[in-house]
C-alpha cells in the first residue's frame, strides 16, 4: 500500500485537523470527529442545523458540505465506518438550538442506528430533531426494497435543498419535508473500474480483470451489483440511465438535475465525457436538465469510477439549489444550456484539392502510413518509459491524416510534402506535429526548385527539412532526440547522392545510417524534451522520436 499517510489510526483526526486549517468558515471539535460553522449565533437565535455524516473516505463529503447555506455540521467516523451516536449528539448539541436540527442520514445500517440513537437522546434533552433517510442507489432495484437501498451520492443534493430551506428561515418540520420530498425523487447509480484500498487494511477490496467492471456498487469499496465487461464510456452511461430512468419513471417533458460524480480516482477528463454523453441522452428523451454538476462530490477513496445522480426537480427545488451557498466543496452554478459550436474561420483553397493522383508518390506515401499504423503500440512503449506515452497515437493520427488527403494532393512529390504538412499540424499536437510540418515544408521548397539530378534534390530537400527541425527546436545530435536519426541519415543521404549512386540506394544509405543513430540514443543522456527530466534514468532505451523517424524513413524503401 502506497499513501501519504502516517498512522492508518490518526488519518481521519489527521484529515480533519487539515481540513479546517484551510477553512476559516469552519471548526473542529476537540473531543469528536466533527467539523461544525466556526460563528454561529447563541442556541436561541439559530435557525434549523442540518447535520450529516458517515464514515471517512469520502472525501469531500461531509466536512466539505460545512457552511452557510449547506450544513451546520458533518460527523466522521473511521474510514467506511459509522460514526457513534455520541459523536452525533455532540454535533447536535453544538450546531443546534431550540428551532431543531436534521439529520440527512445515507440508508446503511451503521448510520441509521447511530444517528437514530442520537436523534432520541437530543429530543430527550429538547432539542427537537428530524432524521431524513437517502436511499437513491437504484442498483437494488431488483435485490432489496426501497426502502432498503443505500444513500450514495445524490445525498450531495438532498444537503443542498436542506440546507437552503433552513437557511430561510423554515420551521424544522417543513425543512425536513422538503428534504424528504427531495430524497423519494432522486436515483443514483454507479460503475467503478477497480478498487479502492482502505488505509487500515493495506490491500485493494477486491480485483477486477483489465476488461472488467463492477456495476451498481456502493460508496464503501464493496463489490457492485453485477461484474460486466468493460464497455466504451458511453455504453456504460447508456446501461446506467436506462435503470434510473426506468426505476424513477422518468421521460419526456420530465426536469431533472444531473450529478455526475466521481468515485475518487476518475480524472475530469473522463467525467466530462461521461457528463456529454449522458446530457446527450437524456436531451433525446425529452429530459430537461435544468442543472447539472460534475466532479467529484462524494467518493470512495482513490476508486476509479462514476456514478450518476438524477433528482426530479421543479421551481421550488429549483429555487433551493440555487440559493446562495459558501461552503470549501459545493461548486455552485450548476446552470446548462444547448453546447454552442461555432463554425470556425473559412479555410484557405487547397490549390491540390481537384488534382489527379500520381499512383506511385501515394503507394508510397501510405506504405508510410501503413508502417506508422503498425509501429504505434512499440513506439508508445518506448515513449512511455522516458516520456508521456502519446508519441504512439499521434503518429497514428498522422496516418490517418495522411489518408485522407485528397486525390489531388499526391499529383507530385512537391505537392504532396505541403499537404502533408497542413495534415500533419493539424492532426498531431505537442512537439512532433510542428516539427514534421516544418521540415515538410522546407523540404517541399527545395524539391519544387527543380535543382540537381534526382539523388541530390531528394538529398538536398532532406537535409533542408533536417535543418529545420533544428532550428525550430535548437536540439543538435548527441541530445537524445530525432535529430540523433535524422542528422546521420541526412549526411549519408548526401554522401550517396554526391557519389553518383542512385535514388533507392543512396536512400538505403541514409536508412540504415539513421536506424544506426537511433540505437545509439540508448546510450545517450537526454538533453531536451520531457526526457531530459529523467537524467540518467532514461538511459538504456532508446528514443521514441528517433524510433518513429527510422519507421517512416525505412517504409520509403
Amino acid at each position: 500500500m502506497k499513501k501519504l499517510v502516517n498512522d492508518p489510526r490518526h488519518v481521519v483526526r489527521e484529515m480533519l485537523e487539515g481540513l479546517v486549517a484551510l477553512c476559516p468558515d469552519q471548526a473542529l471539535l476537540a473531543d469528536e470527529d466533527v467539523i461544525v460553522r466556526a460563528v454561529l449565533p447563541e442556541p436561541g437565535a439559530r435557525k434549523v442545523a442540518v447535520l450529516s455524516g458517515g464514515g471517512a473516505g469520502h472525501e469531500p463529503a461531509h466536512a466539505g458540505y460545512v457552511g452557510q447555506g449547506l450544513l451546520t455540521a458533518a460527523i466522521s467516523g473511521d474510514v467506511f465506518t459509522s460514526p457513534s451516536a455520541d459523536a452525533v449528539l455532540t454535533a447536535i448539541r453544538a450546531a443546534a438550538g431550540p428551532a431543531g436540527a436534521v439529520l440527512v442520514v445515507k440508508n446503511y445500517t451503521g448510520d441509521r442506528l447511530n444517528f437514530g440513537l442520537a436523534a432520541e437522546l437530543a429530543k430527550a434533552e429538547g432539542i427537537p430533531t428530524e432524521i431524513v433517510m437517502v436511499a437513491d442507489d437504484v442498483a437494488l432495484h431488483d435485490t432489496v426494497p426501497a426502502e432498503r437501498r443505500r444513500g450514495i451520492a445524490g445525498t450531495v443534493l438532498v444537503h443542498k435543498i436542506a440546507g437552503a430551506a433552513a437557511e430561510a428561515g423554515w420551521p424544522l418540520a417543513r425543512v425536513a419535508e422538503t428534504a424528504r420530498q427531495a430524497a423519494g425523487g432522486l436515483g443514483t447509480m454507479g460503475v467503478a473500474l477497480g478498487a479502492c484500498t482502505v488505509p487500515a487494511a493495506g490491500r485493494p477490496g477486491f480485483l477486477l480483470g483489465d476488461n472488467e467492471v463492477e456495476l451498481g456498487l456502493g460508496i464503501h469499496g464493496e463489490q457492485g451489483v453485477r461484474r460486466g465487461a468493460l464497455e466504451a464510456a458511453d455504453a456504460l452511461v447508456d446501461t446506467m440511465l436506462e435503470i434510473i430512468l426506468k426505476d424513477q419513471g422518468l421521460g419526456d417533458g420530465d426536469r431533472v438535475a444531473l450529478l455526475v460524480n466521481g468515485l475518487g480516482g476518475t480524472p475530469p477528463m473522463e467525467l466530462a465525457i461521461v457528463a456529454r454523453r449522458a446530457l446527450t441522452v437524456l436531451r433525446g428523451r425529452g429530459i430537461r436538465v435544468e442543472r447539472a454538476w460534475s466532479g467529484n462530490f462524494l467518493t470512495a477513496i482513490e476508486m476509479p469510477g462514476c456514478s450518476l445522480s438524477l433528482l426530479e426537480v421543479d421551481d421550488d427545488s429549483l429555487s433551493l439549489l440555487d440559493a446562495p451557498a459558501a461552503a470549501p466543496a459545493w461548486p455552485g452554478g450548476g446552470r446548462i444550456a444547448v453546447p454552442k459550436v461555432l463554425p470556425g474561420p473559412a479555410a484557405v483553397a487547397d490549390p491540390a484539392a481537384a488534382g489527379i493522383a500520381d499512383l506511385q508518390v501515394r503507394g508510397r506515401l501510405f506504405k508510410v502510413a501503413a508502417a506508422l499504423e503498425a509501429a504505434e503500440e512499440r513506439l508508445t512503449t518506448l515513449d512511455s518509459a522516458a516520456g508521456d506515452g502519446d508519441l504512439g497515437i499521434s503518429m497514428l493520427r498522422g496516418a490517418e491524416a495522411l489518408r485522407a488527403l485528397p486525390d489531388g494532393a499526391f499529383s507530385d512529390p512537391a505537392t504532396a510534402l505541403t499537404a502533408l504538412a497542413g495534415a500533419l499540424r493539424r492532426a498531431i499536437a505537442g512537439s512532433s506535429g510542428p516539427f514534421y510540418a516544418v521540415a515538410l515544408m522546407r523540404a517541399a521548397r527545395v524539391l519544387d526548385s527543380g535543382a540537381g539530378a534526382e539523388a541530390e534534390a531528394y538529398a538536398a530537400a532532406f537535409r533542408a527539412g533536417v535543418d529545420a527541425i533544428t532550428e525550430l527546436g535548437g536540439a543538435k545530435p548527441g541530445d537524445r532526440t530525432m535529430l540523433d536519426a535524422l542528422v546521420p541519415g541526412a549526411e549519408a543521404f548526401e554522401a550517396a547522392a554526391r557519389d553518383g549512386r542512385p535514388l533507392t540506394e543512396a536512400w538505403r544509405a541514409a536508412v540504415e545510417a539513421a536506424d544506426k543513430g537511433f540505437q545509439a540514443t540508448a546510450g545517450m543522456r537526454p538533453r531536451l524534451g520531457r526526457a531530459a527530466y529523467l537524467g540518467d534514468r532514461a538511459i538504456g532505451t532508446p528514443d521514441a522520436g528517433a524510433a518513429a523517424a527510422t519507421v517512416w524513413m525505412r517504409a520509403l524503401l
